[in-house]
């Protein structure tokens, strides 16, 4: 035998052993999905620093998540190194609206678990009660300040789904369900907040509109509900509607959302059990007195008409949302046209100042509960939103990047390599809930332990003391602005603090 043919036969049986040990393995879904040839995206990524520095990109170019950013996210999911060498390569005096975290002379101790009282989970507790100013029943302080954001099943698979929920489990956080309805893989231990949308999804009459019945027929198979959301509008596609073409409503997801199987259904732009600030007033009080639970609306922000009329329907007590999440348009889990993606709501920053202000001078943003979400899944960007007086943020695509997302921006093709944003059963084989959970919950709680690191680092020992004083907004001509000046707050706004 030649020894052409012997290293022939040798190559062979080391890629068919390699193919057989990809295809078992359930640590990488890219190598499980994509046997042999998924070596090459990680050899790609350990040779990439070298070959970007000289011909691709640097580190800061990618969107929406740069490398950086994607790669703080990896490390800290799977507990690796994830600090940072040689200074930073963001070009700050050249950057625009560049944010600085304005440390302390003296800050605080930094924190050691085990030695501190601190266990590995960072536990980082809400500073206020939900649902408790209007005393719902089944208000309850939440325990992570860091919660999992709005993505439905349908949108993702149910292998992500069921990671995403038994990950809130190990790390005790809350997981929103998105607009798809209740599932059997949000029922694995995590607890929920039910998102309602305009389907009405899992309390959907045969006529789709609400329905109390299938409403309170729902939250009896779930026990984990802790909160309702009722979702006006998302950061991904303000003011639109869905469509949820027949061929993807299969027996299971037509049983969860309560339409038929295969036949197109419409998610409206708005909703047909109210119209108007009034109403869905009197929609969140009858949600509440029936479940017990808080009720909160969710939107990203437009046209300012319905905060102001809110703020001054509220002031008397009588009704009133336990809580408001502000959705970024910069938000994206869900498939939208580019112009709303790219064109429609205020950026998280600017909609949540300007919401936050009109409650502010009505003295009412004590009473709830305020959710930031729009690439908040980082220290820096989540320490402002406390800052700007939100309570909690949540996190979508980057704790998609937990589970293993590779940013291939292939969401909406039903085309996902690594398992997270398909149906397609191959490629959801490659992800493992139980390994993939476990990432998400160190994402978790890598992100609770900086934000508390930054927030002594400031000389307070929890971020909803965070002040816009705490932080500056450098201009193109090296000049420094207060945050606070920028984001137009008066003093002691933005502190987060209630009952």
């Amino acid at each position: 035998m030649s020894i052409v043919i012997a290293v022939a036969i040798i190559l062979a049986v080391t890629l068919v052993v390699v193919a057989i040990h990809d295809v078992l393995q359930r640590r990488h879904a890219i190598l499980r999905n994509f046997p042999v040839i998924g070596h090459l995206r990680f050899l790609l990524e350990a040779v990439g620093p070298e070959l970007r520095q000289y011909i691709v990109t640097d580190n800061d170019e990618e969107r929406p998540f740069s490398r950086d950013q994607r790669r703080w996210v990896y490390a800290s999911a799977k507990r690796e190194n994830n600090l940072f060498g040689f200074g930073t390569d963001n070009d700050i005096e050249l950057s625009p609206n560049y944010l600085i975290v304005k440390q302390s002379s003296f800050p605080l101790p930094t924190l050691h678990a085990g030695i501190d009282g601190y266990d590995e989970k960072w536990p980082l507790a809400c500073a206020k009660i939900l649902g408790g100013p209007r005393q719902r029943r089944k208000a309850f302080r939440p325990a992570s300040a860091v919660n999992i954001s709005a993505m439905s099943y349908g949108s993702l698979s149910s292998a992500a789904v069921e990671a995403l929920n038994r990950g809130a489990k190990i790390s005790g956080c809350l997981h929103n369900t998105g607009e798809g309805g209740v599932s059997p893989y949000h029922r694995v231990g995590g607890d929920l907040i039910w998102q309602l949308g305009t389907g009405y999804f899992g309390a959907r009459g045969p006529d789709g509109e609400f329905s109390m019945d299938e409403f309170r027929a729902t939250l009896e198979r779930s026990p984990t509900v802790r909160a309702i959301e009722i979702k006006l509008s998302q950061g991904a596609k303000p003011g639109h509607g869905g469509i949820l073409p027949g061929a993807k409503v299969t027996a299971e997801i037509a049983k969860i959302r309560g339409v038929p199987v295969g036949q197109t259904v419409e998610s409206p732009a708005s909703h047909s059990a109210f119209s108007g600030a009034d109403e869905m007033l009197d929609f969140v009080e009858r949600l509440a007195d029936e479940s017990g639970l808080p009720v909160g609306i969710k939107s990203a922000v437009g046209q300012d008409a319905l905060w102001h009329e809110l703020a001054a329907l509220m002031r008397d007590g009588s009704r009133g949302v336990d809580f408001i999440t502000i959705d970024g348009g910069e938000g994206g889990t869900g498939a939208a046209p580019l112009a709303f993606t790219d064109h429609v709501a205020m950026p998280f920053k600017l909609g949540m100042a300007g919401v936050y202000r009109i409650f502010a001078a009505a003295g009412l943003t004590d009473r709830i509960v305020w959710i930031g979400s729009g690439k908040l899944g980082f220290p820096a960007p989540a320490l402002l939103a406390f800052g700007l007086g939100c309570d909690v943020v949540s996190v979508a695509r980057e704790a998609m990047l937990a589970l293993g997302c590779i940013q291939a921006q292939r969401c909406h093709t039903g085309h996902c390599p690594t398992g997270v944003a398909t149906q397609n059963a191959w490629l959801m084989r490659g992800l493992d809930p139980t390994l993939k959970s476990t990432r998400l919950a160190n994402y978790v709680v890598a992100l609770r332990k900086e934000i508390t690191e930054l927030s002594r680092a400031c000389g307070v020992d929890h971020p909803a003391a965070i002040e816009l004083d705490h932080f500056a907004i450098l201009d193109d001509a090296l000049g420094e602005r207060s945050a606070r000046e920028v984001f137009g707050y008066e003093a002691g706004w933005g502190v987060s603090v209630g009952p």
